[in-house]
C-alpha cells in the first residue's frame, strides 16, 4: 500500500498515537478542551471543503456559483460526514477511547449524536492532513465522500433533463441501458449507457442506477458540446 492509494481509514491508522487519541476524544474526557477533537475538526472542515470544492470546480465548468455552493454544502454536510464516520468504523474507535464509566459524557450519548460523529470525521481528516499532507489526504477524502458528492450532484444538477432538452431540439430522444454491474451487494456500482437514434452518446457509472444515468447523461452532454 502506498500513501497515494490509501483510504482515509488507512491514513488514520498511520498517524501518531497521541494525535489519534485526540481526534477521538470528547472535551469532557480530557483535562483541557484543546486536547479533544475540536481543534482538529476545525482544521479538517477546511481541508474537506477545499478538496470537494476543487473537485466540483473541475468537474462542473458550466455550473454557476449558486449551484456549486448548494452541491458543496450537501456533500460535506453533517449527515454526510456522519455517514462516512460510520463507514470508517469510527464509532467503535471512539468507544475504545472512552474513559471509565462516570468520567465525562457517556459514550453511548456521543455515538447517538450525528453532530459528534461528523466532528470526529472532520478531526480525522485534520489529523491526516497534519501527518500526510494535503494532496494525499484530499485524495482519500474524495474517495470517502464519492457517494455524497454523486448524490448531491444528481439532486442539484439534472443532467438527464438537460440532455433530453438538448436532443429534443433535433427531434431525438434518449434511452438508458445498464451495461454492467460490479462489486458486492453493499458496494454495488452500475455502468450505464445513454443512446440516441440507436447510437451510444455517453456512458457513466454510479452507486445506483439513477446516479449512473446522471453520469451517462453528463458525459453525453460533454460529447455533444465537443
Amino acid at each position: 500500500m502506498t500513501q497515494t492509494t490509501a483510504s482515509l481509514a488507512e491514513l488514520f491508522e498511520d498517524i501518531p498515537e497521541e494525535l489519534r487519541r485526540q481526534a477521538l476524544s470528547h472535551s469532557s474526557w480530557v483535562e483541557s478542551r484543546t486536547e479533544s477533537y475540536g481543534r482538529l475538526a476545525f482544521l479538517g472542515d477546511s481541508v474537506l471543503g477545499l478538496a470537494v470544492a476543487t473537485r466540483l470546480f473541475s468537474e462542473h465548468p458550466d455550473a454557476d456559483i449558486g449551484e456549486l455552493t448548494k452541491i458543496l454544502n450537501q456533500a460535506v454536510s453533517g449527515r454526510a460526514c456522519a455517514e462516512v464516520a460510520r463507514g470508517m468504523g469510527l464509532p467503535d474507535l471512539i468507544a475504545e477511547e472512552a474513559p471509565d464509566e462516570g468520567e465525562g459524557l457517556p459514550v453511548v450519548t456521543l455515538l447517538a449524536s450525528e453532530r459528534t460523529l461528523a466532528s470526529v470525521c472532520e478531526a480525522v481528516i485534520g489529523s491526516c492532513y497534519l501527518v500526510h499532507g494535503y494532496e494525499t489526504t484530499a485524495g482519500a477524502v474524495i474517495a470517502s465522500f464519492t457517494d455524497a458528492i454523486e448524490q448531491a450532484t444528481s439532486e442539484r444538477l439534472d443532467f438527464k433533463s438537460e440532455l433530453q432538452e438538448r436532443l429534443a431540439r433535433d427531434g431525438a430522444t434518449v434511452s438508458y441501458e445498464v451495461v454492467g454491474e460490479a462489486g458486492p451487494p453493499h458496494d454495488r456500482r452500475f455502468e450505464m449507457r445513454a443512446s440516441a437514434g440507436g447510437d451510444e452518446i455517453g456512458s457513466g457509472s454510479g452507486r445506483s442506477k439513477k446516479a449512473a444515468e446522471q453520469a451517462a447523461a453528463r458525459r453525453a452532454l460533454e460529447n455533444l458540446k465537443s
